[in-house]
């Protein structure tokens, strides 16, 4: 199998005695926070199981070593095999830190790096996509009572250069290493003890949720919810990994507070809605008098798509001018300097007559399996941003998720109104 999902061959045989545990940047950002990581996987050990670990950079690393390749080459740097050499460097540090601290305390453990196993990957410097993991060495080293340390975020690629998951990658190399390993589970252990309904900083009362389907944490974290990055989440829910999401800053030992990943037909009781997520990074883009003819719209989208611009909510509406439309849609804030610059320069072959742009909104959305067979979600939702006199600028849905765009004054009152209405909130026994 060659793509992302094939980093082994699929969970067949469960290996309920192999853990994987994952530490992100916040977790091993100095020497007393990794010495922590180390009690944990300890207490993993010392519960049975024979434990990889894959960490990430120090926090903070891998901006410090973005910037110092950017800084030799410029911006197109994130796609050459020489910015993957430096920025994997990271991950090799906090493995080599956390083998050595593990060691002090007894325990045989040893670091490996993406060329050693080796993960193998394409070739797409900056963003590479997982071909297969080698674990032969890696299982044996397990057996033999090691505790394997796995760098995380990188691998090599056919030529034997170095290459890099992109950022947040050592998320979905954990998992791929889990499906590799036939592991029982995959822990990721960050800065927060699971997955809550909204962010605790906008919503006090927002409370950490015990179980969460693939489906609807693969929505939050495609809005930009930070706990696990979206790859790694397809990745689990393909193949059925087990996931659990807990902090490592709690007590090291069998924790008993942490959100469980599964299967929606594993969870008894259905949510309609289980988080209201806002997306902060959003810009919206009017274009004025578009021709009302067929093949317009897709050379608009064919040239944004040529330029890697993603396109989210769109609505189209007729103009005064019975021959033409008005078409609006939205776009990621960091993209929409790209966006300007590709319609500007097809604008006679469009044949717009204006464009506008608008940084000033954000997407707010609810997200619950629950919604499948539940009619009146949307008018509820309408109904409480009404009730707080927030406009809605744009719509879109799926299956599971209902997302509006509103003024960026509103995000907040958005968030808190809709984490009410749908009864999200603490309860106060």
């Amino acid at each position: 199998m060659r793509e992302e999902a094939s980093a082994a061959a699929a969970l067949t045989t469960r290996r309920d005695d192999r853990l994987v545990m994952k530490f992100g940047g916040t977790s091993v950002k100095s020497i007393d926070r990794i010495e922590r990581v180390a009690r944990h996987v300890m207490a993993g050990r010392a519960a049975g199981y024979k434990v990889c670990v894959n960490v990430s950079a120090m926090a903070g690393e891998t901006d410090r070593l973005v910037d110092l390749a950017t800084s030799a080459f410029g911006n197109k740097a994130a796609r050459m095999a020489e910015y993957d050499t430096v920025v994997s460097t990271g991950e090799q540090v906090t493995a080599g830190l956390l083998s050595l601290v593990l060691q002090r305390h007894g325990i045989a453990a040893r670091s490996w790096l993406g060329w050693q196993l080796p993960f193998q990957t394409d070739a797409r410097h900056g963003a590479a996509t997982i071909h297969e993991i080698d674990t032969s060495s890696l299982g044996d080293s397990l057996e033999a009572g090691e505790v394997a340390v796995v760098a995380g975020f990188q691998g090599i690629d056919e030529e034997g250069r170095i290459t890099t998951l992109g950022r947040g990658g050592s998320d979905t190399s954990a998992v791929a290493l889990a499906i590799a390993l036939n592991a029982g589970r995959c822990d990721i252990y960050t800065d927060v003890d699971g997955v809550y309904t909204s962010d605790p900083r906008i919503v006090p009362s927002a409370r950490r949720l015990d179980q969460i389907s693939y489906e609807e944490m693969l929505e939050m974290a495609s809005l930009g919810a930070k706990v696990l990055q979206t790859r790694s989440v397809g990745l689990a829910m393909r193949y059925g990994v087990p996931l659990r999401v807990l902090s490592s800053l709690g007590e090291p030992g069998e924790s008993k507070v942490f959100t469980q990943i599964m299967s929606e037909q594993e969870i008894m009781e259905r949510r309609v809605v289980s988080a209201v997520v806002p997306s902060r990074s959003e810009a919206r883009v009017d274009l004025l008098g578009v021709p009302d003819k067929p093949g317009v719209s897709a050379m608009i989208f064919t040239a944004l798509a040529a330029a890697k611009v993603n396109i989210d909510m769109i609505i189209q509406s007729q103009s005064r001018d019975s021959a033409s439309v008005n078409l609006s849609f939205t776009l990621k804030e960091q993209d929409l300097s790209i966006a300007q610059s590709v319609l500007a320069e097809r604008k006679s072959d469009i044949g717009y007559t204006e464009i506008l742009a608008d940084q000033n909104v954000a997407k707010v959305s609810i997200i619950g399996v629950g919604m499948n067979d539940r009619s009146g979600v949307a008018a509820q939702m309408f109904e409480t941003l009404s009730s707080r006199g927030i406009n809605i600028l744009n719509i879109s849905t799926s299956e599971i998720k209902i997302s509006v765009l509103v003024s960026s004054e509103y995000t907040e009152l958005a968030v808190r109104a809709l984490h009410d209405s749908f009864g999200l909130r603490q309860s106060s026994a």
